[in-house]
């Protein structure tokens, strides 16, 4: 007895796009398209009453986004599985994408054959990415690892430098606060510049928020 098909639906606002990958699904062997739709406001009641085995969700859609569109289905269907099929190689649409539930990310100029091998390998446990996104995935972690050993070499005053003027606070405040001088406090920071290898009170504490 052969297997059942996956039935998978597609979110996508091409229409010429949508067509085609509709038709890709109903030429390959075990899969059918369960609905295809415009936009995230159509697809997420109408998915939730298809409930299929995964959605090919494109991210720049009109109004809700397919980053949200995806988010607000994964409250109501934990264990639906997302492909974010997109033109979109920005780090942080891939790292939204993937906080938001999906399970893979390809590139639509990968074309038909890689999209499908994509959705096999998903349906299978995988976690598919187009090699260029998982470049960018490998990179920002180990940008990431290098932030945090820098951040590990403040000193506990310079961190608590650093937490105020995060706040906001000038030099003259943080002075206060710590109960320190405003040359000392002027000190502590050209010591943070040169460990975290930045030149500008914004650049350093945005990589100490992101840490």
């Amino acid at each position: 007895m052969a297997s059942p098909k996956k039935v998978i639906c597609i979110v996508e606002d091409k229409v010429e796009l949508r067509n085609a990958m509709v038709m890709m699904l109903e030429l390959t062997d075990g899969f059918v398209a369960g609905g295809s739709f415009a936009n995230a406001e159509e697809a997420i009641p109408a998915i939730s009453d298809i409930v299929p085995d995964a959605v090919l969700m494109d991210i720049n859609l009109p109004g809700i986004s397919g980053i949200d569109c995806v988010a607000a289905l994964k409250i109501r269907h934990p264990q639906m599985l997302f492909l974010m099929c997109t033109a979109y190689e920005d780090t942080d649409k891939i790292f939204n994408s993937l906080k938001a539930g999906a399970s893979g990310y390809i590139l639509k100029s990968e074309g038909p054959g890689k999209i499908i091998n994509a959705l096999e390998e998903m349906l299978k446990g995988g976690s598919p990415m187009s090699s260029s996104i998982a470049r960018k995935v490998v990179s920002s972690f180990n940008t990431m690892e290098t932030e945090h050993v820098l951040i590990q070499t403040l000193t506990e005053r310079e961190k608590a430098v650093l937490t105020h003027l995060a706040k906001g606070l000038m030099n003259k405040e943080v002075a206060e606060v710590l109960n320190i001088s405003t040359a000392t406090i002027r000190t502590h920071i050209q010591h943070i510049y040169e460990k975290l290898h930045v030149n500008t009170r914004v650049e350093a504490v945005n990589l100490y928020l992101k840490r």
